[in-house]
């Protein structure tokens, strides 16, 4: 990651754990190489486990079903993204 990547990042992170501290409620933030690798694999171990997903781009959001339960990921990119890649396949 450059250095402009970085502090937009570090950034974005800390803005985001003020929001949370606002409400009382606490974060972390993993930016560091080898917790983020370490993240990314948690993460796609989760997303290759689905069992089904729903896109809502009006609303900026994809849901991602596990055997009946549900996660909600808020995105103004990521159901667009993914609309165009699953175009033509709906729900079938």
């Amino acid at each position: 990651m450059n250095d402009d990547h970085e502090g937009e990042t570090r950034e974005t992170a800390d803005r985001v754990l003020d929001m949370a501290e606002e409400l009382e409620a606490s974060g972390d933030a993993v930016l560091g190489r080898a917790s983020l690798e370490s993240a990314r694999a948690a993460l796609h171990k989760w997303v290759d486990e689905l069992t089904g997903v729903v896109l809502t781009p009006a609303f900026g959001r994809v849901t991602i079903i596990h055997q009946g339960r549900q996660s909600t990921i808020a995105s103004p990119d990521l159901p667009y993204l993914m609309s165009a890649a699953m175009d033509g396949q709906g729900a079938g």
